[in-house]
Parts: C-alpha cells; structure tokens; sequence
C-alpha cells in the first residue's frame, strides 16, 4: 500500500478512519453494472455480502437482462397455471393476483424456473435456473406419433414417477 493509504489507517492498521471506504460505500447502480455478467445463483450469492449488494441484487435491470425475450407471455401462462391448480403464485397483501408489470424480475425470474403445465396439463416448461435456458417436457400423449392407437407398434405405460400425469 502506498504512504497516503496508509495514513488513513488507525493507529493499529485497520479500523475505518477518515476517508477509508468499503465496499458498501459502492453505488448500487456500479454493483448492478458488475452484476449482469454473473449467473443468477452467483447474483444470490453476492446479495449476502452487504445492503449495498442486496439492493443491486434485486434490481429490475440485473435481472432483465436474464429473463428470456417472451417472458411476459410465459409470465401470463404461468400464471394462468397457478390459478388453475390455486398454486402459490405472487399475490399482494389485499390477496388479489399481481401481474407480472407489478412482479419485480427477480420474483418473475423464480417463479418460471419451476414447472409450469399447460396445454391441459401434457405439457410443461421452466428456465433452468444457472443459465436462465427455456426447457420443455411434451407427453407423449400430446406427439402424433404415427401408430399410437396401433398396439402392434406402440403401447402406452403410465407410471407414478412421471412428470406429466397423463
């Protein structure tokens, strides 16, 4: 460290004495900035250092930048799921369903990294939440699949541990 850093040092060398600064002196909006480059579960991460971080973590920006190009209409579908299953969607204090306008991204972002069924329950998509990927998973009740009523060629097993209960 140079001379004029460490004046600014206590006496012992530590301790915040005139003009010394930490990292939650950083602008929110630089921490943003740093932000849009890192994985969402690295953002999560970094909200724990400090309020500073916390509240860049959280920006609308910051995540944006993550949520697909169509993610308004996969906001609108997910939503629709949840008010069909009475899932746990986002509601406000008076319990009425929020938009995804009024969703912060951050809470946008969760809710479509879980599974969301549509198209009468034989389909369903989520985000993979490292990379912020679009995934889907079709039934096969839902393929037209040539021969699928021809049992000489194609029986359909229903089991337990399937993702779509068809």
């Amino acid at each position: 460290m140079g001379a004029g850093a460490s004046s600014m040092m206590g006496p012992e060398g530590y301790g915040r004495g005139w003009g010394q600064t930490s990292l939650g002196d950083m602008p929110e909006s630089c921490v943003a900035a740093v932000l849009l480059y890192l994985d969402p579960p690295e953002i999560c991460k970094v909200a724990r250092l400090n309020r500073a971080f916390r509240g860049a973590a959280s920006a609308d920006c910051v995540w944006a930048a993550k949520l697909p190009a169509n993610y308004r209409y996969l906001a609108a579908l997910a939503a629709a799921a949840d008010d069909d299953s009475g899932g746990d969607g986002a509601t406000e204090g008076n319990g009425s369903r929020c938009s995804s306008a009024a969703m912060i991204k951050k809470e946008i972002y969760a809710r479509l990294c879980r599974p969301t069924p549509f198209d009468g329950g034989t389909k369903e998509f989520w985000m993979e939440k490292n990379k912020g990927g679009l995934c889907i998973s079709i039934s096969s009740k839902a393929m037209a699949i040539t021969g699928i009523d021809d049992r000489r060629y194609w029986s359909h097993l229903s089991t337990e541990e399937s993702r779509i209960f068809d």
